[in-house]
């Protein structure tokens, strides 16, 4: 079994500080222990990481392509504007998670599109930082899923 990527994008590095009435005060490393923690993380594994450059992304996704199961990625503002992250989430085989913190169609207009949804299994916004534990389930409900068929 291979681990489960977890993948955050833009300025989430900053969660806990930055709009804390938007996003919470719940930090990124809180979430990541999270993860480590939760049933599905425990089962896989959590590869957890974050950056601010979209190259680096990109070149995670394709280091899941070989070690990964699945990928559970957060975008943030990459979410609406990175046709290259939606190109290479296309090359991944497994289940591909798209989360957001917040509930994206009841904020500003331009972040109602996503180029990642396109690429995505499933969509999990508005729930806050549980949405990541709720991810993880999802994710490895459905690599459980192709390992039998």
């Amino acid at each position: 079994m291979k681990p489960i990527f977890v993948l955050n994008g833009s300025n989430l590095n900053l969660l806990g500080q930055r709009e804390p009435h938007i996003y919470g005060r719940t930090t990124l490393a809180d979430i990541e222990t999270m993860c480590h923690g939760s049933p599905a993380g425990r089962k896989h594994g959590v590869v957890f990481r974050q950056s601010n450059h979209e190259g680096e992304l990109i070149d995670w996704i394709h280091e899941a392509r070989h070690a990964a199961d699945a990928i559970v990625i957060n975008a943030g503002a990459y979410t609406h504007t990175s046709l290259a992250i939606h190109d290479a989430l296309k090359t991944f085989e497994g289940p591909i998670i798209e989360l957001h913190i917040t509930n994206v169609h009841r904020r500003e207009s331009f972040r109602h599109h996503s180029y990642i949804s396109f690429a995505a299994t499933g969509v999990i916004c508005g729930l806050g930082p549980d949405g990541y534990e709720l991810a993880l389930e999802a994710a490895a409900r459905l690599v459980a899923k192709t390992m039998t068929t």
